[in-house]
């Protein structure tokens, strides 16, 4: 049984590695294509343009590896089937699954590899590549933020900054910004600080002047020629225009915020469990504003009416001047006013606890995406060798085939289930780990059928692949068919 082990373990490696260049090359000609377009026009060294290509190859090799494994193994198994080896290890009284063994024990050791390269590695590869492709964005009129810190923002070359801004989460592809606050000292005397849930950044033509179009938030603002008195005004939707801010900032990137991609395991776990905890706490102030609005509510209007309203130190009684009519009108008004910012604050703090939620949520997607990808090579290693000992004359275009289904059939299970697990419409875990559970039951059908004599050198081809897809298909056509004639 060793010598066979040897054999088989050998008959993957060559095949493994070819598949694994090709496909590496593939994806990273994609991503030089990509990356070219940005990097072109702005000066660079081929130093700086080889160190970007160089740390996306990790993020490639973490989709390639996977991929290259199904490759070995598809080819490899089709080599022994249409050769009679499979046939001549059955004739031996060697059961065919046993052959799988030492497979599954190398995909097992290469599988815990990857966890620890998609944990590791990966991570900070993708931090740095960040990093660098911010640095180099810095060489064009653009103007960069970090996400959860205090960015100065000077105008028109001043050495002191007019704005400062902060906002949870930066988005930079869409330019969207996620719990922004603002704290604005461009005009002496009118200072303010503008609260936001959400909002999103945009420059001028000339990229000169930067807009900020924010939602659902207030702003405060404390009246100088009357310093005990604070406003603070409620809005959906507010503009700020910050002039002769394009050209002027430079900065390091290091240490900038990392995102999901961009954490390990331990950092994603604390970022989950961080973010619902910052939920609840939301979640427990929603209730504490309802229940504080509606003992104002119930207690009525009273003299917080008349602390509105009216002017002067010496109580004054509202019977004596005002009529039960102007009485009822006025307690609407308030009421309505009570409601309106109840609604507008409850508002606020729920769409923040949501994008808690949701964040934590990404996170925790993050956290099984890793384990999920890299145990997949163990599911493709079990269907892989049943699918191509039953179809042994499909040879290469089998093995093509094959994969390229397989791939688009998981990937996009993959970005299906990030997406509803992002939206929490999922559990982060199944959303990532569906794929997988899906292949292993097809893969464990096809394993309890390998031992069958279905196809031999002279048949198992691409016709008799497709009267076996043909036959799958109509099986529930049958059966109703048969249920019809019973009847």
């Amino acid at each position: 049984m060793g010598i066979l082990t040897r054999y088989i373990l050998r008959a993957h490696v060559a095949p493994f590695f070819f598949a694994l260049s090709v496909l590496t090359g593939i994806l990273l000609i994609n991503t030089i294509a990509k990356r070219l377009e940005g990097m072109a026009g702005r000066g660079l060294s081929w130093s700086v343009m080889a160190e970007v290509l160089f740390l996306s190859l990790p993020h490639i090799l973490a989709l390639t590896l996977p991929m290259a494994v199904l490759v070995a193994t598809l080819y490899a198994f089709t080599q022994l089937a249409s050769e009679n080896e499979v046939t001549a290890i059955k004739a031996s009284g060697i059961n065919l699954n046993r052959l799988l063994i030492p497979l599954l024990l190398a995909a097992t050791v290469f599988g815990g590899g990857m966890v620890w390269f998609n944990d590791r590695v990966l991570p900070e590869t993708n931090h740095e590549l960040k990093v660098l492709l911010l640095d180099i964005q810095r060489k064009s009129p653009t103007l960069t933020f970090k996400e959860q810190s205090l960015n100065p923002v000077r105008v028109d070359g001043s050495s002191r900054a007019r704005y400062y801004l902060q906002a949870q989460e930066i988005r930079p592809a869409t330019n969207q910004l996620r719990d922004v606050v603002i704290w604005d000292f461009s005009e002496p005397g009118q200072e303010r600080t503008v609260y936001a849930d959400s909002g999103v950044m945009a420059f001028n033509q000339e990229h000169t002047d930067l807009f900020l179009m924010l939602y659902d938030g207030w702003v405060n603002q404390i009246d100088h020629d009357t310093p005990a008195r604070f406003v603070r005004s409620y809005f959906t939707q507010y503009q700020i225009q910050m002039r002769g801010v394009g050209n002027q900032l430079t900065r390091s990137q290091n240490g900038a915020h990392r995102s999901d991609r961009e954490m390990t395991l331990d950092m994603l776990q604390a970022g989950a469990d961080s973010a619902r905890v910052e939920a609840g706490q939301l979640r427990d102030r929603i209730r504490e504003a309802s229940r504080r609005t509606v003992d104002q509510i119930l207690t009525g209007p009273g003299a917080l009416a008349y602390g509105e309203y009216l002017d002067g130190d010496s109580p004054v009684r509202e019977a004596d001047f005002v009529s039960p009519r102007t009485r009822r009108h006025r307690s609407t008004a308030v009421y309505d006013d009570l409601t309106r910012r109840a609604y507008v604050e409850v508002s606020s703090l729920d769409s923040r606890a949501r994008s808690l939620d949701q964040r934590a949520n990404e996170y925790m997607v993050e956290y099984h995406k890793k384990f999920a990808i890299s145990w997949a090579v163990i599911v493709f290693v079990l269907l892989g060798a049943p699918l191509a000992v039953r179809f042994p004359r499909g040879g290469v275009g089998l093995v093509i085939a094959a994969s390229i289904g397989i791939f688009s059939i998981y990937y996009a299970g993959l970005i299906g289930g990030e997406s509803l697990g992002d939206q929490g419409k999922v559990p982060p875990w199944l959303a990532m780990w569906s794929p997988n559970i899906l292949f292993f039951f097809i893969a464990l059908w096809g394993l309890s059928r390998i031992g069958k004599e279905g196809a031999t050198t002279r048949g198992g081809g691409w016709e008799d692949m497709s009267d076996a897809i043909r036959g799958m298909a109509m099986a529930p056509v049958r059966v109703l068919r048969r249920k019809e004639e019973a009847t």
